[in-house]
This record gives C-alpha cells, sequence and structure tokens, in this order.
C-alpha cells in the first residue's frame, strides 16, 4: 500500500482494521487536497479561491439513520430511544469489516486531528476518508496538529468514512442504506451511504457529550461563546433561525467558537478549529466575517454559481437551503486562539418566539434556567419548511436534542451546579415577534436585540428594577438603554390584552405537555421552573 505525506507516529491503519488500501495520503495540506479534490472531480474552485463541493443525495443529517452500539459500555449510561437508536455489536463488527473489504480498492485520505482546545480534555482523532475534500472539511472543522504534535499522535477515536459504501439493511440491521455508527468500546466511528460532511463533525460532538460529563464531569454545550475585552465570557445557545450566529459574531469581542464548547472548573473551551455556518442569502452587509473567510481553504456545500461566472450565488436554493461554508476559525479576524476564556458571566437563551408571548429579555432564576435548557424552546413560522403554514412551536433538549447520549436532566443539572458555583446571569432572549403573533405583529428589530445583550453584558441591566411574567414566571427589566420600554413586557405591546393572556397560556401548555417525557428523571429544582398554567373558566 503506497504512503505518501507527512505520517504522525502511529501510521499503521491496522489497529483500525485496514491493512490493505490502493494508496494512502497523510495529513495534506488544504493546497494539496485542494488539489486532490478537483483532479478527482469532487467540486470547482471558486472566485475567492474557496472549494465548492456537493454533498449528494443527502444535504443534511440524518438523524434516523445515527446508531449507537449498545454494550456494556452504554447499556446502562446512554439514553436510548430515537435519538440514540441501539445497534448490535455483532452487526457493528461485520459492517465494519465489510467496510474494510471496500476500502483495500480506494484511494484514502488520513487526517489526523484533536478535538478540544484544553489540553486536560483533548480528544485525538484519526479520520480516514474516500474523499479529499470531507478530509479538507476535517483539517477546516477539527483542530489542527503542530509537526511536533504529528510526531507523537495516538489517535483516541478513528472516524471511517466512504460516502460511496452503503450497507445492505436487510443483512447489516440500518434502516436505509446511509448509516453514521458510533461504537464507543471499539471508539470507532462507521458512516456511509452520505456525502453530508456534517455527520463527521456531529459524531465527534456527540462522542464528546458522551465522555466529558459522563468521564470527567465537564458540561458538554451545543452554543457559540465569545469573550469582551475585559475577559468576560458570554454564551449562546439557539436553534435555527434564532440568531446565534449573527448575535454572537460582534467585531468588539473575540469569537471563542460559533457552535461546540466544553465548560470546566476554570474555562470554556471549543471543541472544534473552524466554523461550519449556512451561507443561504449570505452578503457582505449581514454578515462580513463569514463573508470574507470563504477564501482559498475554505469549502462551501451545495451551492451554485452566478450564470457565467464562479461568483456563488448565495440565494440559489436549487439544492437545498442547508447550503453551508466550513473554515478554519482563523480565517476570523477576532478569533480566540487558543480557542479557550474564563468561565462565563452572562448566558443567553435565544428563541424566535413566533407567538409574540415572550419578553424580547428576561433573566431566569436557576431553576428557570435548568427547565427552559431542557426544554429548548423556538417557532417555525410559516414558509420555513413544507407544510408549515401557521407557527409551530419546536423544542430540542438543551438547544441540541440530537447530539445527546445521555439524558438531557444530566446535563441540566450540571448547568444548575454551575450556575450556583459560578453566579452566573442567565438571559432569555426572544428574536422573534412582538405585538402580536406572525402574521399580525412584527419581528423584533435586530438593534433592539443587540441593545439588549450589551446591556446586559455590561452590567447595566443589573442596576434596573423588574417585573415577573405571570405566566412563565420569568423577570422583564422595566428599563433598558437604547431599547423603547413600551417593548419590555410583551402584553403591553398586544392591542387586544385578552388574545396575549389566552396564547401565553397556550404556549405555557404547549411546553408542559412537551417536558412531560423528561418529567420523570428531572429533580424538584428543574420542576420548580414551568410556568404557571392559568384555569381558564
Amino acid at each position: 500500500m503506497k504512503e505518501f505525506g507527512k505520517k504522525s507516529m502511529t501510521m499503521d491503519l491496522s489497529s483500525v482494521g485496514i491493512a490493505q488500501a490502493q494508496e494512502v495520503l497523510w495529513n495534506l495540506s488544504p493546497a494539496e487536497l485542494v488539489e486532490e479534490a478537483l483532479r478527482n472531480g469532487e467540486g470547482y474552485l471558486t472566485d475567492t479561491g474557496a472549494l465548492m463541493c456537493d454533498t449528494g443525495t443527502f444535504t443534511g443529517r440524518s438523524p434516523k439513520d445515527r446508531y449507537v452500539v449498545r454494550d456494556a459500555e452504554t447499556e446502562n449510561s446512554v439514553w436510548w430511544g430515537d435519538v440514540n437508536i441501539a445497534y448490535d455489536p455483532a452487526k457493528f463488527e461485520a459492517l465494519h469489516q465489510k467496510m474494510v473489504a471496500h476500502l483495500a480498492n480506494c484511494k484514502l485520505y488520513v487526517r489526523d486531528a484533536y478535538a478540544g482546545a484544553h489540553p486536560d480534555y483533548r480528544l485525538n482523532l484519526r479520520i480516514i476518508n474516500t474523499q479529499a475534500w470531507h478530509n479538507l472539511f476535517c483539517h477546516n472543522m477539527f483542530l489542527r496538529l503542530t509537526e511536533e504534535e504529528l510526531a507523537h499522535h495516538i489517535p483516541e477515536f478513528t472516524i471511517i468514512n466512504a460516502p460511496e459504501f452503503v450497507a445492505d439493511p436487510a443483512v447489516d440491521g440500518t434502516r436505509q442504506p446511509n448509516f453514521a455508527i458510533i461504537n464507543f468500546s471499539r471508539k470507532m466511528i462507521l458512516i456511509g451511504g452520505t456525502g453530508y460532511a456534517g455527520e463527521m463533525k456531529k459524531g465527534i460532538f456527540s462522542v464528546l457529550n458522551y465522555l466529558l460529563p459522563h468521564k470527567h464531569n465537564t458540561l458538554s454545550m451545543h452554543c457559540s461563546a465569545n469573550v469582551g475585552k475585559d475577559g468576560d465570557t458570554a454564551i449562546f445557545f439557539g436553534l435555527s433561525g434564532t440568531g446565534k450566529t449573527t448575535l454572537s459574531a460582534d467585531p468588539n469581542r473575540g469569537l471563542i467558537g460559533d457552535d461546540e464548547h466544553g465548560w470546566t472548573e476554570d474555562s470554556v473551551f471549543n471543541f472544534e478549529g473552524g466554523c461550519y455556518a449556512k451561507v443561504i442569502d449570505l452578503t457582505r452587509e449581514k454578515e462580513p466575517q463569514i463573508w470574507d473567510a470563504i477564501r482559498f481553504g475554505a469549502i462551501v456545500e451545495n451551492t451554485r454559481f452566478l450564470p457565467g461566472t464562479r461568483s456563488v450565488d448565495y440565494t440559489n436554493k436549487s439544492v437545498t437551503e442547508n447550503t453551508r461554508t466550513a473554515y478554519p476559525i482563523h480565517h476570523i479576524d477576532n478569533a480566540v486562539e487558543p480557542s479557550r476564556a474564563d468561565i462565563p458571566k452572562n448566558i443567553f437563551f435565544l428563541t424566535a418566539d413566533a407567538f409574540g408571548v415572550l419578553p424580547p429579555i428576561s433573566r431566569l432564576n436557576k431553576c428557570q434556567a435548568m427547565y427552559h435548557f431542557i426544554s429548548g424552546y423556538t417557532a417555525k413560522v410559516a414558509g420555513t419548511e413544507v407544510g408549515v403554514t401557521e407557527p409551530q412551536t419546536t423544542f430540542s433538549a438543551c438547544f441540541g436534542a440530537a447530539f445527546l447520549p445521555l439524558h438531557p436532566t444530566t446535563y441540566a443539572e450540571m448547568l444548575g451546579q454551575k450556575m450556583t458555583e459560578n453566579n452566573v446571569n442567565v438571559w432569555l432572549v426572544n428574536t422573534g415577534w412582538t405585538g402580536g403573533v406572525y402574521g399580525v405583529g412584527s419581528r423584533m428589530k435586530l438593534g433592539y436585540t443587540r441593545a439588549m445583550i450589551t446591556a446586559a453584558l455590561n452590567g447595566e441591566l443589573n442596576e434596573v428594577a423588574f417585573s415577573k411574567h405571570p405566566v412563565f414566571g420569568v423577570e422583564m427589566p422595566t428599563s433598558c438603554p437604547n431599547v423603547p420600554a413600551d417593548i419590555l413586557n410583551p402584553r403591553n405591546t398586544w392591542a387586544d390584552k385578552e388574545a396575549y393572556d389566552h396564547k401565553a397560556n397556550d404556549l405555557a401548555k404547549a411546553f408542559i405537555k412537551n417536558f412531560s417525557k423528561y418529567a420523570d428523571y428531572a429533580n424538584e429544582e428543574i420542576l420548580a421552573g414551568a410556568p404557571e398554567v392559568a384555569v381558564e373558566a
């Protein structure tokens, strides 16, 4: 088997069962990987130098085809069900052998890297790809080794990713030909049948979501994080469409990371070495940092060119609305390297409430913070998905249910413990509607939201009076610099106050209904954070 490129100390693939391959290329540079991808017909160069690639049939993750091997290691620790679908260890071994046989006839691209920017919690990785652009994706998204580290690198977890290899569901026990399977005992992830690169990134995130809380008493989080000039760290949680990327990208604050972090006793650290941002309708005016980051070495997925050019048409949704870019974090000018900072002083839960019920900003006590963390609420509005014709509630535990191997209450209890230990402020920020539901009211102005977050970060809201929301019990500031006082209490923005009360009650019922599936595992403090549903005559 021919081997080229920069090797690590353990350049033997036999430890993961691969004894033969057509050719093995180790730790190629971005330029070399771009050349390989173009030579292989995997993509095109854009006019900024970024590599444009398609992910094939799958333009996003496939949660129903993500499995966790159920064995002695995971039997009594993993939260089994629709999120973590159990997979038989014997089936894994058989599928692994089939993949290894397939790889014997392939050119392989091997990447040594690590996840976790804290030296005490890093996870050494090896990623084996059959596509060059996937290996470039891993160069961008995971943390990069120095020459010295590369010389002594010993991987702790391995990803084997072969998009062209498909499973036989009848034989292999998968639902479809595509699959992503995590084996914590073998310390291996198998991915096949899908070209969506995000499966690798989220596979390692899921691994860390298991290892850090379960083995190291460290809270893993699906969030963005930044830090001010005085070292004040802020964390932003939020589902798609809530403004997480926009609001955490602040030119006056350093970017720690945009998606995945850990919270230790003394710091917050990024799991990744890059950013994986949506680019649908991207403009320089709206997102100048992301726009400028899409240059040589970056990847754009499932985008198309403006006719007759090599310029990306970011409005083009012909392949998917989930168009993305992947670039190393140093493509952002104000990125913090290494990607670590002190423990947070402020945490923001972002929600786009299309029902116009939740305040534009409110302060949560410990019980409410744990409850809302498990709830992970936002709302979809008409047009965001096929079949969505009116606002719909959306809940995702810990703002990332799809990546939680442990029960959500585990993460929530850790959050509550850290709030107590560190005197952290937790804010619920509604970037959605005010003055009525979607279609009647209006979207909260971004300038007002920025002003409220700035006031919270600067400690200015600590000096104002608060009132309590009658249903959700959260504390609403009665004034905020550069924000009209009359919008701070959402009920005041509705012409029909009785209609607001009914809608608030309806949303509270939706919260309670969603939470019922976690209630048996929740402690009294978490349960105390629930809204109070009024008894209607």
